[in-house]
């Protein structure tokens, strides 16, 4: 089916306009998101520079720690110019690519975390094999696929939502406010 409606944009309902607090917000949120990149970005520099932490369980916190960049850069940009903007549109490709970064940011969150515990309990279970079982290509192979399923199945998801008819371009806020 062919997206008949022709949205190009939607309008956020959830913005208020808050007047002078809205500068006190983006101070907050910029901040917010420069400490979230410096942190970041400093633990995968440690880790990557340090010989002695290329062990699997560091590497699935380096994963860990590169998946926040990525979220948090998904989310954040967008966010700090909604809360300036008068206008509280966003074009249709960028919300899709915003929905993409967000829940694909959330699958490999859980699937790392998930892959965290198995390594977790191999070493607690199984710890006189532990080195034969999470080898440097088992430890490649299961980051690769903790970011290659969740991103292909947003991929699937976003081509087959994205040519459906649309309903309008305006987004109520999910509190009430208005």
């Amino acid at each position: 089916m062919v997206n008949s409606s022709q949205v190009s944009y939607f309008t956020l309902a959830a913005y208020l306009d808050s007047g002078d607090v809205k500068f006190l917000c983006f101070v907050v949120t910029a901040l917010v998101y420069v400490g979230i990149v410096l942190v970041n970005t400093s633990l995968t520099v440690v880790i990557c520079m340090n010989r002695s932490l290329h062990e699997p369980m560091y590497m699935f916190l380096l994963s860990l720690f590169v998946n926040e960049l990525y979220g948090s850069t998904g989310l954040f940009p967008f966010l700090l110019v909604q809360i300036l903007s008068d206008l509280h549109t966003v074009l249709a490709p960028l919300c899709f690519l915003q929905v993409f970064i967000i829940y694909s940011y959330g699958g490999v969150e859980y699937l790392t975390l998930a892959v965290m515990s198995y390594d977790r309990y191999v070493a607690i279970c199984d710890p006189l094999r532990y080195k034969t079982r999470m080898t440097s290509k088992t430890v490649a192979a299961l980051v690769a696929l903790t970011w290659f399923y969740p991103c292909f199945m947003m991929v699937v998801l976003l081509s087959w939502a994205s040519p459906l008819q649309l309903c309008g371009s305006f987004i109520k806020s999910e509190f009430g406010l208005k």
